[in-house]
């Protein structure tokens, strides 16, 4: 398959490496990131689109999605696909799909799950919204880029599949913290916390598979002073999409707006950026009660 990959940053590098190493033809552009070994470059998105069966994009976020796709549209062969694996917000997902379908384009919007390692091991996870037909084309792609790939519903399922999971993932993360800091106060072992917890009904992937307790439960970046496996600034970005979501759809979400408050003051007013996510947990380490 000929592909065209825009973005070629810290997810989108191995992506593109991955597709070369299965055996593709790989045309890829970024404005400052290198190609991998194997991606010809080219000068611009729209060339790098322009004779691609399928263009894969990995941006930073929904008004760069809709400039780059302004631009890639109008250049790509009718019946090719656009695949965006960026995490952007719902609506400038369904904006670029109703742009694409207009040119004769098909569109998926499939963002991932499983970080730069995943990436690098081709072991991601696709949450993916579009017609049954581009995701037909786009699958086999997926299987070379991750273990995954979940077709999650029309234009823009696959964001809301994305953010509804990870405003999930930073309510729970916050009250596993909480917890924590609270067992400490009343002078419970972490250990036995965790024993019991795990094992009980306050089981959660926050508590069992990413405990943010150094010392406790499998390694996670706890045991390594915090160092990102998911950004504080990441999980922030993903809870103002999913408020931004919210506000367009009319959803009661205060959990939601709770934990977009809680690491909005983490990362921008405490020392959150840079950390990883589950480092709430020193935050709240160091603060007493609180009203």
């Amino acid at each position: 398959m000929k592909i065209g990959f825009i973005g070629l940053g810290n997810m989108g590098g191995p992506m593109a490496a991955n597709l070369v190493k299965a055996g593709h033809t790989v045309t890829g552009f970024d404005l400052t990131a290198p190609c991998p070994e194997g991606v010809t470059r080219a000068p611009s998105a729209a060339e790098a689109a322009s004779a691609a069966d399928v263009v894969i994009t990995m941006l930073p976020n929904g008004a760069i999605l809709r400039a780059v796709a302004a631009e890639v549209i109008p250049a790509m062969r009718a019946g090719a696909v656009l695949c965006d694996c960026s995490t952007v917000d719902v609506d400038s997902a369904r904006a670029v799909a109703e742009q694409a379908a207009a040119a004769g384009i098909g569109a998926l919007d499939a963002p991932v799950s499983g970080g730069v390692g995943g990436a690098t091991n081709g072991t991601l996870t696709f949450m993916a919204g579009g017609t049954d037909a581009a995701f037909a084309t786009v699958k086999p792609l997926f299987d070379i880029m991750g273990q995954k790939a979940v077709h999650c519903g029309e234009a823009g399922a696959g964001q809301s599949a994305k953010i509804c999971n990870n405003m999930i993932l930073g309510v729970t993360m916050i009250a596993t913290c909480e917890a924590f800091a609270l067992a400490d106060k009343l002078g419970l072992d972490r250990q036995k916390m965790f024993d019991v917890v795990s094992t009980s009904s306050g089981y959660s992937w926050s508590m069992n598979a990413y405990c943010p307790a150094p010392g406790v439960g499998p390694t996670t970046p706890a045991d390594n002073g915090y160092k990102p496996g998911f950004a504080a600034e990441l999980m922030l970005k993903d809870l103002r999409l999913s408020q931004q979501a919210a506000d367009s759809a009319d959803a009661d979400t205060p959990m939601g707006q709770l934990a977009t408050a809680l690491y909005t003051q983490f990362v921008e007013a405490e020392n959150g950026r840079g950390m990883d996510f589950s480092a709430m947990l020193p935050r709240f380490e160091g603060r007493g009660r609180q009203g």
